[in-house]
């Protein structure tokens, strides 16, 4: 059975976003839902179609680069079989932002097929880019229209208001601020937004962000747990154990006692630096 918590994180611009993105929907053709390739189910919003009323979507797997492919690709399917379009972006290819725009103006082709038999001139597309803190977003906006507008930092929360920009003739983009839902009750998608950075690193403690991050590596990929850190596995019964193997492994002093909260910041650095890659910690 699922762990449950009720960790609290809703900044107020969060709230407004909510609040003005329910006010403009009625204007937007296609909702472009950014997500971490890493943590396909995590990285989602619970009630976006309760914002989104339903719109035509895009479902963007962001960092594709950084995923295991094998266990993305199972979540890329189920999306695929529950309706929706799907796009995978690397974060370092600048050319994959073409996909999404082949795959907005293939929606609007219905769209303007109506429009054209009524003798009207054809619509263009008005697109809100949609998703929670830190899933690159702005970067992707950035690269969409071929210059930077748009703030971007590997920190939770760099936009902060709803800007318009235009892509071309055909699509102008919406970017939204990140948005969180007011509650995260599930222990493993708290955990798994903090691992990639999504929520900020104070609202759980480093050293629980850490431990959680050696317990997915040591069940999902003990390749990885050894290649980085030095541990053949992970033994939660034994933490100082594995906390004093991985100070020795990365040559840090040992003074009277193991330095959790730094070895534990090392831990999530490595994906935060991107490191670690290869990973997908959501599974269906």
């Amino acid at each position: 059975m699922e762990n449950k918590t009720n960790i609290n994180w809703y900044p107020g611009h969060m709230a407004k976003t909510k609040k003005e993105i329910s006010e403009i929907i009625s204007m937007v053709d296609v909702v472009i839902e950014v997500i971490d390739s890493r943590i396909p189910f995590s990285s989602r919003i619970p009630d976006l179609s309760n914002i989104t009323r339903n719109k035509k979507n895009i479902i963007v797997f962001n960092k594709y680069d950084l995923c295991d492919k094998v266990e993305t690709e199972k979540w890329i399917y189920k999306f695929e079989t529950d309706g929706y379009i799907t796009v995978t972006c690397d974060s370092k290819n600048s050319n994959d932002y073409k996909k999404i725009v082949t795959a907005v103006n293939n929606l609007m082709i219905d769209v303007n097929n109506k429009r054209k038999a009524k003798g009207l001139l054809s619509k263009k597309a008005k697109c809100i880019v949609i998703g929670v803190p830190n899933v690159g977003k702005s970067t992707l906006i950035n690269k969409l229209i071929g210059k930077k507008v748009l703030g971007v930092g590997n920190k939770p929360g760099i936009t902060k208001n709803l800007t318009t920009t235009r892509v071309n003739e055909y699509i102008d983009l919406v970017d939204t601020p990140g948005i969180l839902w007011p509650k995260l009750e599930s222990e493993n998608v708290a955990y798994n937004l903090a691992a990639m950075t999504i929520i900020k690193e104070e609202i759980l403690t480093v050293e629980d962000i850490g431990i959680y991050i050696l317990k997915m590596l040591d069940k999902y990929y003990p390749n990885i747990l050894k290649d980085e850190f030095g541990l053949i596995s992970y033994d939660n019964d034994n933490i100082e154990e594995s906390f004093v193997s991985i100070s020795k492994f990365k040559n840090i002093p040992i003074n009277s006692e193991v330095d959790y909260e730094k070895i534990s910041l090392l831990i999530l650095n490595s994906i935060k630096q991107e490191k670690i890659k290869g990973i997908t910690f959501d599974r269906v």
